[in-house]
């Protein structure tokens, strides 16, 4: 079984490329989700998150917005929650692949897969890239965004020209969603043939 990454910056249309890979029959392993199932109401993460930064879970698991404060611009604390989150989801992401084993390839959905090194071990990375003005379009009209949050995010993501040139395949999403559905489609095909299935 071959693994490839998913990765784009903020705003770049990354999940709605997950859920074309997803409608194609392609196993997508979703860490955003993975986080948010450990963090939500009875996840297991949250008597260490709690322990470590109080006041920020409930009823209703992590309160992000209070999570957020408490971690954002502050690297490390940061590096203390990543202490927490990323040995669980790497778990979960084990599991997924024992489960799929049997599949020609998968892609594992990750945010910030260049910034944490994980494209090290994998066959292949898929970028999902937009122009600028798009992303920056996109992210702003986010509940809650911020110009000067959408800065600080930037800031914590390798740059998308860096990612394009890391890139095995790039998907562009700032054109129309039936010309990305195709590039979806056509990457599946060619996958499917370097896989032999």
């Amino acid at each position: 079984m071959k693994v490839y990454g998913l990765t784009g910056s903020i705003g770049m249309g990354k999940s709605a490329v997950a859920s074309m890979f997803r409608r194609e029959g392609v196993a997508v392993f979703d860490a955003d989700a993975e986080v948010h199932r450990l963090q939500g109401p009875g996840g297991e993460l949250l008597p260490a998150i709690e322990a470590r930064f109080p006041g920020t879970t409930g009823p209703a698991g992590v309160d992000r917005a209070k999570l957020g404060a408490a971690v954002f611009g502050d690297a490390a604390e940061r590096r203390a929650l990543e202490a927490i989150v990323h040995p669980a989801v790497r778990r979960a992401r084990a599991v997924f692949l024992r489960r799929h084993r049997s599949r020609s390839f998968v892609i594992l959905d990750i945010p910030l897969l260049f910034e944490t090194g994980g494209e090290k071990n994998l066959d292949g990375v898929i970028v999902v890239s937009a122009p600028a003005w798009k992303q920056r379009r996109r992210v702003l009209a986010r509940k809650g965004m911020t110009l000067r949050k959408f800065r600080q995010i930037q800031a914590l993501q390798l740059p998308d020209i860096e990612k394009r040139r890391r890139a095995d395949h790039v998907i562009d999403t700032g054109t129309t969603l039936l010309s990305t559905k195709g590039q979806v489609s056509r990457l599946v095909a060619c996958l499917s043939a370097e896989t032999g299935r």
